[in-house]
C-alpha cells in the first residue's frame, strides 16, 4: 500500500488524531501521531490542504447535543496517492470541572473532543470497537495532556491489523442488513437500485452513528463494495483550491477515453436517453453527445455551482410535498399479494472472495470473476458517509457527477433541488421529487416478490437454519448472499438485449437508465468468465419452479468455482455474531499488557484495565 508520502510505515493505520473544540478557533486538530504535517510537531494545528475538513468531520455538527457519538468519514488522498482514506471518530464530552488538569483555553462548562483513526482499510466497525475503549480510557484520565495511550494505540493497531486480510468477519462488523430490512422493508431494494443508477442520494438523520450505520450497511449489500469498491470514492477538491488544483480534474477523467472506445457497441443505447436523465435538473449521470460519453456530466455552467446554494427556491424549504409525490415507498403496487406458499429459493454460497480478485483493466478496482464490485464510486461519483456543513458546495460541484452522502444538518435536507433522492432514515422514507425517476424505480412484481421474501425471512420467527457459506437463514450473511444473487442475475439478464421479457422483470425503464451509467459501461467493456455460469432471469420471475431449478444451477456453479469458500463461509457465519465482543475483549487484554508507568506518575494508567 501507499505510504501517503510519509515515513510512518506500511501499517493500515496512518494517524491517530485528537480533535477538540476551541472557544475562539472552533474545531481544530490538537494532537496527531504521527504528525499530520511531517515537519511539524505532534501538537500542531496545521493540516494538509486536502484534509482541511477533517476537524469538522471528526467533531460533527450538533455534537454538543449528545454525550457521545461515532462518525465514519472519507478523506481525499493526499498528493501523489490514489486511494481513499477511511476515518473513524469517537466523540465524547466531559464537564470541565471534572478535569484534574484544566488548561488555560478551557473556558466553557464542557469539553468536547474526538479521537480519530485514519486508516488505509475500510474496517469501520472493527476500528470503532477498538477506538471506543481507548476514547473512554483517554477521557477517564481527566488530563488530556496524557497522550501516551494514543501512541500505544497506533502501534497496537498496526501490529494487530498489519497482516490481516479484508475478510467478511472484519469488514462487516457492526453492519446489520437485518436491521436495515426491518426498518426500510421493501424500500431497501429501491435504495439498491438508486445507487446502481449513480444518482445523487442523501441520507439524513441524527445522531451521526445512526446515519453512517445505515448508509454503509446499504453499501455492504453490493458484493465486494466495502472491501474493494470505495478506493476512488473521495476524490474531491476543497473549495479554496477549486481554481488551483487541476491534477484532480485529470484523475477524475483520465481513463474515460479508453472506456468510451471500449464500449463502442453502446453507441445506440447512449444516444436514446428517453428523458430519464434529463427530467431531473440534478441528475448525475446523463450523457453528452460528443465522443467522450463517459466524462462526468456537470451543471450548465461553473457559475451555477456556486449560485445554487444562494438562490434557493422557497418551495423546497417545505418539510415535504404531497405524500403521493414525495414518497417512493407509497408506490408499491397494491395488487401484489404475498404468497405464503412461496418455496425457499437456493441459498447461494458466499462469494466475497471467490476465485480471488484481480486488478480491473478498466475500472482500476480489484475485481472478482464476475467483474464485481461495480465501478460505481469512481470518476467523480462520491461516497461520503458523513458530510460536514463546510462541504455543502460538493452537492453542486461541476466535477461531482453524483454522490451517496450522509448529513445531520437540516440545511442539506432543505436543499432538495441538489439531490435526486433524500433518505429520511428516522421515518424510513425515500423521497424523490422527479416523477420520471420514481417511475424508473417503481418495483416490478418480481422485485416485490424478492423484497417480500427478504422481509418475511427477517421478520418471521423461524427455526434457525444454518446454511453453508451464508450463515443462518434470515441473518446478515444470508441477506448479503441474496443481493449477490440478485445482482448476478441482473447483470446476466442485461446481456440479453433481445429478450424483453427477462428485462421487464427488473423494469424496462430501469434497465434502459442503468445501461447508460458509468458502472455498467465499465463492466460491459471487459470479459468476466464466471458470468457464463449465471442463468439470465430474475430470481423471482414467473413460475417459482423455474426459479428453484435455475437457483440450483447457480449454487452449483458457485460451489465448483471455489469449494474452499464453503468452509470459510461457515467460519464467517459462526463468528460474525460475536466479533464485536471479541474485538473489545482483545482491546481489554491489550490494556493489561501496557508498559508500566513511570514512578513519578503511577496513577495515570491505573484505569486502563
Amino acid at each position: 500500500m501507499e505510504s501517503h508520502g510519509r515515513d510512518e510505515g506500511k501499517g493500515p493505520v496512518l494517524h491517530i488524531v485528537v480533535v477538540g473544540f476551541h472557544h475562539k478557533k472552533g474545531c481544530q486538530v490538537e494532537f496527531s501521531y504521527p504528525p499530520l504535517m511531517p515537519d511539524e510537531g505532534h501538537d500542531s494545528n496545521l493540516l494538509p490542504e486536502e484534509w482541511k475538513y477533517l476537524p469538522f468531520l471528526a467533531l460533527p455538527d450538533g455534537a454538543h447535543n449528545y454525550q457521545e457519538d461515532t462518525v465514519y468519514f472519507h478523506l481525499p488522498p493526499l498528493s501523489g496517492d490514489v486511494k481513499c482514506v477511511y476515518g473513524v471518530s469517537c466523540y465524547r464530552q466531559i464537564e470541565a470541572k471534572a478535569l484534574k488538569v484544566r488548561q488555560a483555553d478551557v473556558t466553557r462548562e464542557t469539553v468536547q473532543k474526538s479521537v480519530c483513526v485514519l486508516s488505509r482499510v475500510p474496517l469501520y466497525g472493527l476500528l470503532q470497537a477498538k477506538l471506543q475503549l481507548i476514547t473512554h480510557a483517554y477521557f477517564e484520565e481527566k488530563d488530556f495532556s496524557q497522550i501516551s495511550i494514543l501512541k500505544e494505540l497506533y502501534e497496537h493497531m498496526n501490529s494487530s491489523l498489519g497482516g490481516s486480510a479484508l475478510d467478511g468477519s472484519q469488514v462487516y462488523l457492526g453492519l446489520s442488513p437485518r436491521d436495515l430490512i426491518l426498518h426500510f422493508r421493501h424500500k431497501v431494494l429501491i435504495l439498491f437500485k438508486l445507487i446502481l443508477l449513480e444518482k445523487k442520494v442523501l441520507f439524513y438523520v441524527s445522531p451521526v452513528n445512526r446515519l453512517v450505520g445505515a448508509l454503509v450497511t446499504v453499501l455492504s449489500l453490493f458484493p465486494g463494495m466495502i472491501e474493494h469498491g470505495l478506493v476512488d470514492s473521495s476524490h474531491y477538491r476543497p473549495k479554496s483550491s477549486v481554481s488551483e488544483d487541476v491534477s484532480l480534474q485529470e484523475s477524475v477523467s483520465g481513463a474515460e477515453e479508453f472506456v468510451s472506445v471500449s464500449v463502442t457497441d453502446l453507441a445506440n443505447v447512449s444516444s436514446e436517453p428517453e428523458g430519464e436523465e434529463t427530467a431531473s435538473p440534478s441528475s448525475g449521470n446523463g450523457t453528452e453527445g460528443d465522443g467522450n460519453r463517459l466524462k462526468a456530466p456537470s451543471r450548465p455552467s461553473p457559475e451555477s455551482s456556486e449560485s445554487d446554494w444562494e438562490t434557493l427556491d422557497p418551495s423546497v424549504l417545505e418539510e415535504g410535498g404531497p405524500k403521493d409525490a414525495a414518497e417512493t415507498g407509497a408506490e408499491l403496487p397494491e395488487a401484489f399479494e404475498p404468497k405464503p406458499e412461496t418455496p425457499i429459493t437456493v441459498q447461494p454460497q458466499a462469494v466475497s472472495g471467490q476465485g480471488g480478485v484481480t486488478q480491473g483493466l478498466v475500472s482500476g478496482l480489484e475485481e472478482d470473476q464476475y467483474g464485481l464490485p461495480l465501478a460505481i464510486f469512481t470518476k467523480g461519483y462520491l461516497c461520503l458517509p458523513y458530510m460536514a456543513l463546510q462541504q455543502h458546495h460538493l452537492l453542486s460541484d461541476v466535477t461531482v457527477r453524483g454522490f451517496v452522502a450522509g448529513a445531520t444538518n437540516i440545511l442539506f435536507r432543505q436543499q432538495r433541488h441538489l439531490s435526486d433522492a433524500i433518505i429520511e432514515v428516522e421515518e424510513g422514507r425515500v423521497q424523490i421529487q422527479d416523477p420520471e425517476l420514481r417511475k424508473i424505480l417503481s418495483l416490478t412484481t418480481a422485485d416485490l416478490r424478492f423484497a417480500d421474501y427478504l422481509v418475511k425471512h427477517v421478520t418471521e420467527n423461524r427455526d434457525d437454519v444454518f446454511l453453508d457459506g451464508t450463515g443462518w437463514e434470515g441473518g446478515d450473511e444470508w441477506i448479503r448472499a441474496q443481493f449477490t444473487l440478485y445482482l448476478h442475475s441482473l447483470l446476466s439478464s442485461a446481456l440479453q438485449e433481445d429478450n424483453e421479457r427477462l428485462l421487464a422483470d427488473y423494469g424496462a425503464p430501469f434497465i434502459a437508465a442503468w445501461k447508460i451509467t458509468h458502472n455498467y459501461r465499465v463492466w460491459l467493456s471487459n470479459k468476466h468468465p464466471a458470468m457464463t455460469a449465471i442463468t439470465p432471469g430474475h430470481p423471482f420471475q414467473g413460475q417459482y419452479i423455474s426459479v428453484f431449478e435455475r437457483g440450483k444451477k447457480i449454487g452449483n456453479a458457485m460451489m465448483t468455482t471455489s469449494r474452499s469458500m464453503v468452509q470459510t463461509g461457515k467460519i464467517v457465519g459462526q463468528s460474525v455474531g460475536g466479533a464485536l465482543t471479541s474485538a473489545k475483549s482483545a482491546m481489554s487484554s491489550w490494556f493489561s499488557t501496557l508498559a508500566q508507568p513511570a514512578p513519578v506518575a503511577p496513577e495515570k494508567h491505573s484505569r486502563s484495565d
